[in-house]
């Protein structure tokens, strides 16, 4: 019972499950590095992650949910299906790939990857908060967990990148 409760929670949450996992993937990397870390080095593995987890799997595995299984998800949110779901999967899945480019990609690629799915994310949120305020919907996909990582995971990005920004050499134009 407890594994079946955690392997639910850790579906249903999974932008929280895969945050973990790309910690946890991070300190990984740094553990087979050589043991003179420095800030660049650290959080250089942490952004990569955070872009690889967070955005990559995080987007795709949301978008193919949103495409495949419009009524599950729309029933976890308190919607009714919509159309919109699978446009909304197809958005999903084009920033998850983007995410996936720019777990080893340059800068201005990385910030591209944060932007896009930042707006798209507080875009939710704000729209959770209108469904909880105007419709009383208090279901867990739209105000649950879910909310604050719609809020938290752009916040969080932003952070790694403007660290990543300060640390990195000037790129050639």
């Amino acid at each position: 019972m407890i594994i079946e409760s955690f392997i639910k929670f850790a579906c249903r949450n999974y932008m929280i499950t895969l945050f973990v996992i790309g910690i946890i993937s991070a300190l990984i990397s740094l553990l087979k590095k050589p043991r003179l870390w420095h800030r660049k080095i650290v959080i250089n593995a942490i952004f990569s992650y955070f872009l690889l987890f967070c955005i990559g799997i995080v987007f795709i595995y949301g978008g193919l949910f949103h495409i495949f299984f419009p009524k599950m998800i729309a029933s976890f949110i308190g919607w009714e299906t919509s159309p919109f779901q699978l446009e909304v999967g197809f958005a999903s899945l084009g920033f998850g790939i983007v995410g996936l480019i720019a777990f080893r990609g340059r800068l201005n690629f990385q910030a591209a990857a944060i932007i896009g799915p930042a707006v798209f994310l507080w875009g939710a949120a704000g729209g959770h908060i209108y469904q909880m305020i105007s419709a009383h919907n208090f279901s867990p996909g739209n105000a649950g967990v879910i909310l604050w990582t719609d809020i938290l995971l752009p916040i969080i990005g932003f952070i790694l990148l403007y660290l990543q920004y300060k640390l990195a050499p000037a790129e050639p134009t």
